[in-house]
């Protein structure tokens, strides 16, 4: 018997709230149902509703942000002032809308704000009379341990020593963690809205003389730094390879990093931002005469510009104390951690899926997309036996072969749209889902490409953009790995997993791949003529003749 694990459920009287699970469901990819996880933040509540389907699974429908600003209150965030709860109810409402559009399960949490303020009860009882929902407070180190979840969610970090910081309008959290162990974790009384009501309360453009908003300056760095000191010393010993920096004042200062250097990704998730660039940023920050000149700035969210200098000295701060040289963006945080404990709990599951983030999320696209999985399983193995028998040839690494997997896993996907033209279709799918955990934008793009340069034309700077716009050296991957794909596709021609094992012979002017059959005596002569067939691109990129043939 499993242990009763709490869910999300309405009762009789409407009300979304908890529930026991006493057994969990065993399931292959149904759905099982949604899941709506609410974060109520000091600055946001943010809603994400996803479609749970098994195990480590789900699907996310849509996302809302509502800036509701709850932390606006009088003193120190021990009020939350009636114009702040209108405005936090009123957001709670929408997003019990949209669960019950979908009878989605509701899990509620709020942060800093809420439990810190004195009148928090009124709050509470007016989100369940008034919007139907049950929100639970949670503690500074509970929400640590959900940001961890939402990042290991988001970062292949997994298997690696990691920590993480995740800056709120009110709060600040910072976890050192191995695998989905938290080794350490520390919840600050530091946020983007609490520094600056502090130490700017007229804004950073008040009327008051250089002179004295350097001083302000000067306070609320020694204010940052005296606080996050005691947890770096205890933390000093403990490894950190990556460094996963969350929430919308680090996604902030991150794009207006990227717009500085020119780029225009997509995704920032899994793209770093160093402290040099950083320092740059909160440079361009206080060079700004007016409120109107921040929020012009390239990659600034407005909403967020008059409490960003806030938040970014605490992220400074914290570069500082933690001797961290750069952060990787997640876009996971708290609510995807909500999600993830929610449908972990509902499903009867666990967190070992986030061992594998990447291979696990292409798993999911595939199986969502593919009427044929097994094909496309096939022509992976086969692709990745070419390129082992082509290391010392193409002179690629591990980061490479992964992206070679999940193109050939996902090179069909768009058939689910259409046959004709379908690699084109598949280009844009990949491309454009959010289902890709653990990949930055950069990587998405080269599996896309690979999924759209598996067969028909060769990829070409001047006749497909999205090829040009890569580095050369992005370019230069993408063909050779593409030429291997297109091998591997013709030797499953029939899409029956004929071809078992394939050699690759090297010589100094030709490729020789040959592959034998599964069965003994199998008949695989129209996979040796379709690979073949699709050997150009990948002699071409060799600068050697290449053949194939069976084994004799």
């Amino acid at each position: 018997m499993a242990s009763v694990a709490p869910c999300r459920h309405r009762d009789e009287h409407g009300y979304l709230g908890l529930v026991s699970v006493d057994e969990p469901t065993e399931t292959s990819g149904q759905d099982l149902g949604a899941i709506a996880a609410i974060d109520i933040g000091t600055n946001s509540i943010h809603t994400v509703l996803a479609r749970v389907l098994d195990r480590g699974r789900y699907e996310v429908l849509t996302r809302e942000k509502a800036t509701v600003r709850l932390g606006s209150g009088g003193g120190d965030m021990d009020t939350l002032d009636a114009d702040a709860i209108d405005r936090g109810i009123a957001a709670l409402t929408r997003a019990a809308q949209l669960a019950v559009e979908r009878n989605a399960l509701v899990v509620a949490v709020a942060t800093s704000a809420v439990r810190e303020a004195s009148n928090s009860k009124a709050f509470i009882r007016r989100a369940r009379d008034e919007a139907g929902v049950s929100v639970e407070v949670i503690s500074g180190v509970e929400e640590a341990r959900l940001i961890h979840l939402g990042v290991l969610g988001a970062l292949p970090v997994f298997d690696r020593p990691h920590a993480l910081i995740d800056i709120g309008g009110g709060s600040t959290e910072v976890l050192y963690g191995t695998g989905d162990e938290v080794t350490a974790s520390r919840s600050f009384k530091l946020g983007a809205i609490r520094t600056t009501r502090r130490f700017f309360p007229d804004g950073l453009f008040g009327e008051g003389p250089e002179k004295a908003r350097s001083r302000q300056m000067r306070a609320a760095q020694a204010h940052v730094a005296s606080a996050l000191a005691p947890f770096a010393t205890a933390v000093a010993d403990l490894p950190a390879e990556v460094v996963a920096g969350c929430s919308g004042t680090i996604e902030t200062l991150a794009a207006m990093a990227r717009a500085k250097a020119g780029e225009n990704g997509r995704s920032a998730n899994g793209s770093t931002m160093t402290r040099r660039e950083l320092d740059a940023v909160v440079d361009a920050i206080l060079e700004a005469t007016s409120l109107d000149d921040l929020k012009s700035l390239p990659g600034m969210e407005p909403s967020r510009a008059d409490i960003i200098v806030g938040g970014a000295l605490i992220v400074q701060g914290a570069m500082d104390a933690f001797g961290w040289e750069r952060l990787t963006i997640s876009e996971g945080s708290l609510r995807e951690g909500v999600l993830e404990e929610a449908q972990a709990r509902l499903t009867g599951g666990d967190t070992a899926h986030l061992a594998d983030l990447r291979r696990h999320s292409v798993e999911h696209l595939l199986i969502a997309t593919d009427e044929d999985p097994d094909h496309a399983r096939c022509i992976a193995r086969l692709s990745l036996a070419i390129f082992d028998g082509l290391e010392r040839v193409h002179g690629l690494g591990a980061e490479h072969r992964e992206l070679l997997e999940a193109g050939a896993l996902l090179a069909n996907v768009g058939l689910m749209i259409s046959h004709s033209a379908h690699h084109k279709h598949s280009y844009y799918i990949v491309r454009n889902t959010d289902r890709l955990s653990g990949f930055n934008d950069r990587e998405i793009e080269m599996v896309a490409q690979l999924a759209r340069f598996h067969r028909k034309a060769r990829p070409d700077e001047q006749r497909h953009p999205e090829f040009g716009a890569l580095s050369l050296v992005d370019r230069a991957v993408v063909r050779t790995l593409a030429g291997i794909l297109r091998v591997a596709v013709g030797l499953d021609r029939s899409h029956a997993n004929k071809v078992g094992d394939v050699e690759v012979l090297v010589s100094a002017d030709e490729v020789s791949v040959v592959a034998s059959p599964a069965e003994a005596g199998g008949d695989i002569d129209l996979e040796l003529y379709a690979g073949a067939a699709n050997t150009n691109l990948l002699a071409e990129v060799l600068g050697r003749s290449v053949s194939v043939s069976g084994a004799a």
